[in-house]
């Protein structure tokens, strides 16, 4: 009678198995260990992913394990996770059994669906769970838990925490039923219950996101845990499951055991993300409150004003990038200008000086037959010397004194009058001029030079 009686609460203990293998600590989208977890804001993650591992005894060694994967999109949480369950039907007096939990696949959603300043509230559905057993995965709907949770986030100085209390249906209700001093017992209990938690994240390790403490009741037990960053994407998990319990680690094992936790997480950030607890969205502190239309309303109008002084400025230097390429064509036109004129005052002077050597010549020559007493030829070198060089005072001195030889008194007067228009310094003909006005000019006094 008494082995019948152990293999019926071995039987009875075995239906237990085939609850809450997804439920291993850290194998849910968030945070925190086995209870739902929801922020103010969007999680600064393109998703995370990792594993966790729950050691329910050291000898015989017994352990539940496995993988997750989770991403938020638009509000909407989508986490997957994969797990066995330990060997959950060996009491303390019973031998070692050789019972191998199926594996399961849990998929995970839910959706935030309220925010208000450093309030969240979420609703979703966790542990749609597929078991694959010998037929192939089967759909356990007892593992399915609905629930609701509201956040409450502040930052205290440099720490951060997350303050969470929820209500849910399946796994969140009373599991550990099983009582080893009667044997006729059935697994029974609700099938819904309430669960609270809190993280706090804190300076330690800053760069990298600060160390995380972890403390929660799942509808069950209690849940305490640490999540230290090794970098900024990495992260090893430890805890405790069902602490409250660990002064029974050696007398049975049951769902709700006791259990030592290990996990490892890995993140892809969207981008720089603010530090928070959990490594979630950014503390309310930098979180927008409600959107009022007056102030998005003055905030566009002076984005337009900037806008269109910006615009404005410029046209501005466009305006004045014009004007100054305009000046500067005008600078180049002038400098080309003056550069012309210079060659132009070059070449002048150049003509001028060979015409007045060309000049100077012919009065020479002038002058010769002047002496020689050759007066029609002496005045053609005079007027071939005013050909080339009309302006010169000499010549129109020497013309007027080949006239006056040959007793041409009036052409000499206006030929010495037009030397003295040349140049009013020449005392010479201004001499001869007085000479002949008083009448006592004489041949021998004539201008030769």
């Amino acid at each position: 009678m008494k082995q019948l009686n152990r293999l019926l609460l071995l039987s009875v203990v075995s239906l237990s198995t085939i609850f809450g293998a997804t439920r291993v600590a850290y194998l849910r989208p968030g945070p925190m260990m086995k209870i739902p977890y929801t922020a103010v804001g969007p999680s600064p993650y393109l998703f995370t992913a990792g594993f966790g591992s729950e050691l329910h005894n050291l000898s015989p060694f017994n352990t539940a394990g496995g993988a997750y994967f989770s991403m938020e999109t638009n509000g909407w949480t989508f986490g997957f996770s994969t797990a066995q369950a330990g060997d959950t039907t060996r009491l303390a007096n019973l031998e070692v059994s050789t019972y191998k939990a199926p594996v399961e696949f849990g998929f995970h959603l839910q959706r935030r669906v309220y925010v208000r300043e450093n309030i969240a509230f979420s609703v979703g559905l966790q542990d749609i769970v597929f078991e694959n057993k010998t037929k192939g995965l089967n759909l356990d709907p007892k593992e399915l838990s609905f629930f609701g949770i509201v956040s409450s986030q502040k930052q205290m100085g440099q720490y951060n925490m997350n303050t969470f209390i929820g209500f849910g249906t399946g796994g969140f209700g009373a599991i550990d039923t099983v009582n080893t001093d009667t044997l006729t017992e059935e697994i029974t209990g609700t099938n819904a219950g309430v669960f609270a938690g809190a993280i706090f994240n804190t300076p330690y390790l800053e760069k990298w996101g600060g160390v995380d403490i972890v403390g929660e009741f799942d509808g069950n037990g209690i849940n305490v845990g640490l999540r230290i960053p090794l970098t900024s994407d990495y992260r090893l998990n430890l805890g405790f499951t069902h602490i409250e319990k660990l002064p029974k680690w050696k007398e049975r094992y049951w769902e709700g055991h006791v259990g030592l936790t290990i996990g490892f997480e890995i993140t892809a950030p969207r981008g720089s993300a603010i530090k928070t607890p959990g490594g979630g969205p950014a503390p309310p502190l930098y979180e927008p409150g409600p959107i009022h239309m007056a102030e998005m309303d003055t905030t566009l109008m002076l984005a337009d004003y900037m806008v269109s002084t910006l615009r404005d400025s410029m046209g501005l230097m466009n305006n004045e990038m014009r004007n100054l390429i305009t000046r500067l064509s005008a600078m180049e036109q002038h400098s080309k200008f003056l550069e012309d004129s210079l060659k132009a005052i070059r070449l002048n002077h150049n003509v001028n000086e060979q015409k007045m050597n060309e000049a100077m010549r012919h009065l020479s020559r002038s002058l010769r037959y002047f002496h020689a007493g050759d007066y029609r030829t002496s005045l053609q070198e005079v007027e071939s010397a005013l050909d080339a060089n009309p302006n010169l005072a000499l010549a129109y001195a020497r013309r007027g004194s080949i006239y006056f030889k040959l007793g041409d008194i009036q052409r000499a007067t206006i030929n010495w009058n037009l030397a003295l228009r040349m140049d009013p310094e020449y005392d010479d003909v201004r001499n001869v001029l007085k000479a002949l006005h008083e009448k006592r000019l004489k041949s021998t006094s004539m201008i030769k030079e």
